[in-house]
């Protein structure tokens, strides 16, 4: 369970993202090529490959991780950075394809689609690791001031 508003703070972004995920998932799984009709899509979805990702690792590799480290888990902290890294390596080969998605050919298009596919896993897996191993242990490791603390530096970043 999650107690903290941080945690809270976090696991809504979380899930907003998977919904994203899961949109741009079926409809890249549907289409043959870009009929225009996912112009919108994909400009949400290189908005957060671009943006969003980097804001959420952010202030958990600044403000989370460290406890976790002080806390004794280093391992689970080494792990998401590491997966954080991974996601950010994929993100800068997949975010031109993804702005390019009206221009590309036949294989740009399954680049797009194969990369995407990538992005998807393991993002859903990453978060998934997150929700069951990291916000559980805000409870624990953030106090009603230190939580009222980072939920605004994360609401305000």
């Amino acid at each position: 369970m999650i107690d903290t508003q941080t945690g809270r703070l976090l696991d809504d972004e979380h899930r907003i993202h998977l919904a994203l995920l899961d949109r741009v998932e079926q409809a890249l799984a549907r289409a043959t090529r870009n009929d225009g009709k996912l112009g919108p899509l994909l400009n949400e979805f290189a908005h957060a490959i671009s943006h969003d990702i980097e804001r959420h690792f952010g202030f958990e590799e600044e403000h989370v991780f460290p406890r976790l480290d002080e806390s004794g888990d280093s391992p689970v902290a080494a792990l998401m950075r590491q997966e954080h890294d991974d996601i950010r390596e994929l993100a800068l080969e997949l975010l031109p394809l993804v702005r390019r998605a009206a221009e590309l050919d036949a294989d740009g298009w399954d680049q797009l689609r194969q990369g995407t596919l990538e992005m998807v896993e393991r993002q859903v897996s990453h978060i998934q690791k997150e929700t069951m191993a990291v916000l559980p242990l805000l409870n624990d490791l953030l106090d009603a001031d230190a939580d009222a603390e980072l939920a605004m530096a994360y609401a305000t970043a």
